[in-house]
């Protein structure tokens, strides 16, 4: 369909493909990072998860502005079926919308083919495994999408949502970015699983006085040291009192420096993790600093700081790909987060209470926003009687005398 010397290969920060990356990064520490083996790690699987599922949980419509100012779902556009109810012959919305999310939040890019009938209506989008699509810039400036080595696609029958790029045009791999910070966390759990394999932890040892002879009976040694653990191991035999003959003495064995620091480090590398994609510790299990005073604004700081960028991005890539230049006037796509945003109960009640009195929320928008049916006449907004227009005059009213009053002010002018 075009010249291939039209086209220039878009590279990653690293060189080469921008896929070069996706097969693997070895990182300083020693371990080899790819997509997969970082999803091993706790930390780093509960941040791309946490951040795919809080998205995907979300209503996504499609609206259409009206003459007033105002917005409706726009049901009877053929693309509100598609982001509402079925992407594809076998996906559902939330799966769809998780998956793309997990691939941007792993590679760096989201790539889904565009289903089109003859007069350019979405019909549906499919998922492209990443690693099979090479990004080219063509004569025009438009990314060009060649799909397991096959002719190049244009922009129009493919929807990409990237993260942040050097290049403009391919997002870069927040885990091949970071694989030093990543390989740090697997050669740690590395050192950790073979510690446990290999190594001998040991409570405590029973010795015996230099003088005395050796006991060169196993048997009676497994006696003594079984004896011992049926005497006193255990929470049930907690602080009995034991009696050692023959000079014997039991000597408690404590844990090495090196394995009492593997713990902070792996509480470390958690939080170097959840640094990575901006998450709260807390929403990651790391409640070291957590408060009851703190952690709603950490989540509240979540949706704002961590979510909507992402938010955005999806947002602003459907607007792209998925409707015609002729629509985005008049129709626009968008996610609800306003249920992520509610807070408790106390202080979403005192805000609507302030919103009914001062006239910018009804009865039934706010019985619409706690998911509740509209009720007759609840669609008055109410207005302070003190408020008035301050681009008016204050009406004046003209004091009326009494009969009294009137005699008098005759009696002065006669």
């Amino acid at each position: 369909m075009f010249a291939k010397q039209f086209f220039s290969p878009q590279v990653s920060a690293g060189g080469g493909s921008w896929l070069s990356g996706l097969g693997g990064a070895r990182s300083d520490a020693g371990p080899l990072v790819t997509v997969e083996s970082a999803l091993t790690l706790t930390s780093l699987q509960a941040c791309v998860t946490l951040i795919a599922e809080s998205i995907a949980q979300l209503p996504l419509e499609l609206f259409r502005r009206t003459k007033d100012g105002g917005r409706e779902p726009a049901k009877d556009h053929p693309l509100y079926r598609i982001l509402a109810y079925a992407p594809n012959e076998w996906q559902t919305p939330f799966e769809y919308r998780e998956n793309s999310q997990l691939k941007a939040g792993t590679r760096g890019n989201s790539i889904s083919l565009i289903g089109r009938d003859g007069d350019g209506t979405v019909t549906g989008l499919y998922p492209v495994d990443t690693e099979s699509v090479q990004v080219l810039k063509g004569p025009d400036l438009l990314p060009y999408y060649r799909i397991d080595g096959q002719t190049p696609i244009p922009q129009r029958m493919v929807h990409h949502v990237r993260w942040w790029s050097l290049n403009n045009y391919v997002g870069m791999s927040p885990i091949m970015l970071h694989a030093n910070a990543i390989g740090h966390a697997q050669a740690i759990q590395q050192y950790a699983g073979k510690s446990f394999l290999n190594g001998t932890a040991l409570s405590g040892v029973i010795e015996r006085p230099r003088e005395s002879s050796p006991i060169k009976d196993q048997s009676v040694i497994d006696r003594i040291t079984d004896r011992w653990q049926q005497m006193y191991g255990g929470s049930a035999n907690a602080k009995r009192v034991a009696m050692l003959q023959e000079g014997m003495t039991f000597k408690p064995l404590s844990m090495t420096n090196v394995d009492a620091e593997l713990i902070p480090a792996l509480k470390l590398t958690s939080l170097d993790i959840a640094r990575i994609y901006k998450v709260p510790p807390h929403m990651i299990g790391e409640l070291d600093k957590a408060t009851f005073s703190n952690i709603e604004h950490q989540a509240i700081q979540f949706v704002i700081y961590t979510l909507l960028p992402w938010i955005k991005r999806h947002e602003q890539a459907m607007m792209r790909d998925l409707l015609l230049p002729s629509e985005r006037d008049e129709y626009y796509i968008e996610f609800n987060v306003s249920g992520l945003l509610r807070g408790d109960q106390g202080s979403r009640y005192a805000a609507y209470a302030v919103a009914r009195q001062w006239g910018w929320l009804s009865v039934n928008d706010i019985r619409r926003l706690e998911n509740l049916p509209p009720i007759k006449g609840g669609n008055t907004y109410l207005q302070p009687l003190n408020m008035v227009d301050a681009a008016k005059p204050l009406p004046v009213t003209p004091a009326k005398a009494s009969a009294e009053q009137v005699a008098e002010i005759e009696g002065i002018l006669a």
